[in-house]
């Protein structure tokens, strides 16, 4: 079926009822938690400490690696406090090993999608935060496939720790290493699963053992535009970086484009993008898909560059432009080279600092508005 032939997908900003909740997982809960915890479980309160050690800091998910605990209670204490929460069914791999996508299956059968991507000198993870997705943009293959439900604190750290595993046992080309950053970029809109995801966020940055000890600044939480939560983010005190995922300057097609801007306007959404930057310091990325014929007139990146400088141009605000990955079946379709050249020219000409990405990932449909996770 043509995007043409679709009906447009209703917004969903809260998962099914009824949808059973993840096992509990140490990851889940704040240091003083795992410990009441694990005497709930009626296991001593060091074990916490303990278990975490061997998941944030040694990286281990063998119990039998887990020397300083009794032997013969080993398999009760990661059952209680490290239960296995999804089980890889497929990678798949690009440039040369370097980028890798791997397709998860959650305990209740729900599939979700994460991918690592590395860099001469940095490491990235692209997590997803939601089954699916209830924005409903319609170029995007996640968007298309509506939501399913949210996903756990746990589970969205879970991804992180697999791919640090994978650089700390050496099975990605380039050495051992080290997940430098996150983007919440994968499946789902993470300011509508925002307590998870500000969990997420916390264990990612707790110091070590409580977490993996990494920068908030290596941090990116992608929105597209849910203006009350990006508002309570910048009060939050965690200097990750906003990504906005914005795709037009003007209302008349951003309402078509990603539906949320018929519950929150341009104005007000880029408004929120820049209240973010004044309150965090932190510089702002406004995302921005190149669509050929859609979003890519030269107009609109005038229109584009006076809605970003109407805030300043005290280097709140970058320009992400992201050329468009095809998606089977869609009339969506990248921009002419030609084209994207000449909007960032102008971007740049209105004193909007700009870059395009290098889209990694695309032969295996990782790339973004790729994840659908399907077994197929």
């Amino acid at each position: 079926m043509s995007d043409s032939e679709r009906t447009p997908l209703p917004l969903v900003f809260d998962e099914p009822r009824g949808r059973r909740k993840p096992p509990r997982h140490l990851a889940d809960l704040a240091p003083d938690e795992r410990t009441a915890h694990a005497k709930e479980l009626g296991l001593p309160g060091f074990r916490a400490k303990q278990l975490s050690t061997h998941y944030f800091s040694r990286l281990v998910d063998d119990p039998d690696q887990m020397t300083d605990l009794p032997a013969g209670q080993r398999a009760e204490l990661v059952a209680g406090l490290l239960p296995e929460l999804m089980t890889p069914l497929r990678t798949m791999e690009a440039d040369r090993g370097t980028t890798r996508k791997t397709l998860w299956r959650l305990f209740d059968g729900a599939l979700v999608e994460s991918v690592l991507m590395r860099y001469p000198d940095r490491v990235t993870m692209c997590v997803s935060s939601q089954a699916g997705c209830g924005m409903a943009c319609p170029f995007c293959a996640t968007g298309q496939g509506g939501l399913q439900r949210n996903m756990s604190t746990a589970e969205i750290v879970e991804q992180v720790v697999a791919g640090a595993r994978a650089l700390a046992r050496d099975e990605v080309p380039g050495g051992p290493g080290r997940v430098s950053n996150v983007v919440f970029m994968g499946m789902g809109e993470p300011l509508a699963n925002y307590k998870a995801v500000l969990g997420a966020v916390r264990r990612l940055t707790d110091p070590a053992p409580d977490g993996l000890g990494m920068s908030a600044r290596g941090i990116t939480v992608s929105t597209v535009g849910l203006v009350p939560r990006m508002r309570q983010l910048a009060d939050e005190g965690i200097p990750v970086t906003l990504a906005l995922s914005l795709h037009a300057p003007d209302d008349e097609l951003r309402n078509e484009l990603v539906p949320i801007n018929t519950r929150f306007s341009v104005a007000e959404t880029v408004e929120a993008a820049w209240n973010y930057a004044k309150v965090t310091r932190r510089r702002v990325s406004i995302e921005y898909a190149m669509m050929r014929g859609i979003n890519d007139q030269a107009w609109r990146a005038d229109l584009l560059g006076d809605v970003l400088r109407s805030y300043g141009d005290w280097g709140w605000v970058h320009a992400n432009l992201i050329p468009l990955n095809p998606t089977p079946g869609s009339k969506w379709t990248a921009s002419d080279p030609a084209d994207e050249r000449e909007f960032v020219r102008r971007l740049e000409a209105k004193g909007i600092p700009t870059t395009v990405r290098d889209t990694r990932g695309r032969e295996i449909d990782g790339a973004c508005g790729q994840l659908a996770a399907t077994e197929a």
